[in-house]
């Protein structure tokens, strides 16, 4: 297919369905947390516009956990299918770490997940709030797991090689290996971000179209304080986070950076744009500035970092693609730092919500922080490339002996069967964000019962409904 072989049509596979799954994870994430601080400020305040908030965002959170789970459970199947050899090699980590996730994790999420969707009128306020909170619990123990299995791939410790097998010899090092508290801190923030600005866009959406209204412009404002305050912080967790790449994995840097050689004595400029080649070994067409490099990556303007000749040439990532997928993310990022000054600078001047241009940015931000997050896992994905297991087992001895057919066939149905039913996801979710939120939502309407009319409780219902005036509100009753 189109020349490649069935190891580049394995890996291109699993990129596509990983770029597919890892965007649900993403929102479910971010969602959660928000949904708990949501109706914590609702019990603290008893303010509607919490509520109608809460109610709003979890059936979008329902429709994207919904897709996550189905899209995950493909990625579970396609390591035993097109990666059996690293399964093999690996399984006896990577498989307990995994069971680890759905023991603690999906379970926890499993649990309390009903009673969060459908019980805000069936339970008490301190159960049900509860259960919010230990479904996002569950989502960041989820994190944790996932992050933990793949950081190890990045950064192996804790084990030791038996009859061709890694064996775990110290789960505490196997899981908090050298790499894995930068990664899940940046990839829960990553989560955080992407969440806030796809809230903020929404929010946005309805204000430049003149729907303007307390629970639209509460969802603007909590997006723009996220935005301001934690953007900083993840550039700051990125910086960490590459110092320890650096240290454990100096050919991903170099490959990053377009780095091909140092020149004696001089510091290590940083290359802004260019074109990697990957053949004439130079970065054609580039705009530099002396001694950055060296400052950002080493904090000296005389340490000079590795390049890609250091490393031989089978050993060397493709620097073509991760160059540009780091600068798509730190590009974003930056943006998202503006987009939040910007916005301080417009509350201060208490024309946030009317700022027609400031909106439209947001809204076209919208997608920024999945788009950088899916940049992101490629830079760190391709940039281990070409170990699968980071110096003990190479991508191309970890594939399944499948032939190009096989591996051609199978491509195209997944990404037929993916744009069909997740894209009927993705439009079921924008059709619930061009609803936005409606006020009473949650409102008790009565007892229940034949003949009397009470608020159903269909967290990824479409549908409007009705609220008949008068009734007491049982959640601030109860308060």
């Amino acid at each position: 297919m189109f020349g490649l072989e069935a190891l580049e049509l394995a890996r291109i596979q699993f990129a596509f369905t990983v770029s597919f799954h890892i965007l649900f994870p993403a929102i479910t994430i971010g969602l959660a947390s928000y949904l708990a601080v949501l109706e914590g400020l609702w019990l603290k305040t008893h303010q509607t516009v919490y509520r109608d908030l809460y109610h709003f965002w979890s059936k979008i959170f329902a429709v994207n956990f919904g897709m996550g789970v189905v899209s995950g459970l493909v990625m579970a199947y396609q390591f035993g299918t097109n990666w059996s050899v690293f399964s093999d090699f690996a399984g006896n980590i990577t498989g307990p770490l995994l069971t680890y996730e759905v023991l603690t994790a999906f379970f926890l999420e499993a649990g309390f997940l009903g009673v969060m969707l459908f019980g805000w009128n069936r339970v008490g306020p301190g159960l049900h709030f509860f259960s919010t909170l230990m479904v996002a619990l569950g989502t960041l123990i989820s994190t944790f797991w996932i992050l933990a299995s793949n950081s190890w791939m990045h950064t192996p410790q804790g084990h030791e090689i038996i009859d061709g097998r890694a064996v775990p010899v110290d789960w505490l090092l196997v899981i908090f290996n050298p790499s894995f508290p930068y990664r899940l801190t940046h990839m829960a923030i990553a989560a955080f971000l992407a969440t806030a600005f796809f809230v903020g866009a929404s929010a946005a959406w309805h204000l430049l179209r003149e729907r303007d209204n307390p629970a639209v412009r509460k969802m603007l404002s909590m997006a723009m304080w996220m935005a301001l305050i934690v953007t900083p912080i993840q550039a700051v967790v990125g910086d960490y986070h590459g110092l320890n790449t650096l240290e454990y994995q100096p050919a991903k840097i170099a490959a990053i950076e377009g780095h091909w050689e140092n020149v004696p004595g001089e510091a290590t400029p940083l290359i802004l744009f260019g074109w990697p080649d990957m053949q004439r070994e130079e970065t054609r067409f580039k705009v530099e500035i002396p001694y950055l490099g060296s400052l950002i990556l080493r904090h000296s303007l005389t340490e000079q970092v590795p390049a890609l000749k250091d490393f031989p040439p089978e050993d060397r990532a493709n620097s073509t693609i991760v160059f540009w997928t780091f600068r798509v993310m730190v590009g974003l990022g930056l943006l998202m730092i503006v987009t939040g000054v910007w916005s301080l600078w417009l509350r201060r001047k208490e024309r946030l919500y009317t700022s027609r241009p400031f909106l439209r940015l947001v809204l076209w931000m919208g997608p920024s922080g999945l788009i950088a997050l899916l940049a992101g896992w490629f830079t760190t994905e391709i940039g281990r490339q070409p170990w699968v297991v980071h110096g003990l087992l190479r991508t191309a001895d970890a594939v399944s002996a499948h032939g190009v057919a096989q591996m051609s066939l199978t491509l195209v149905m997944f990404v037929v069967v993916y744009f069909a039913v997740f894209g009927v996801g993705f439009y079921y979710v924008l059709r619930l964000v061009g609803k936005g939120p409606v006020p009473d939502e949650g409102r008790e309407t009565g007892s229940g019962g034949p003949g009397r009319p009470r608020t159903p409780a269909r967290p990824i219902s479409a549908a409007d409904e009705g609220f008949p005036e008068g009734r007491s509100d049982q959640l601030g009753a109860r308060n």
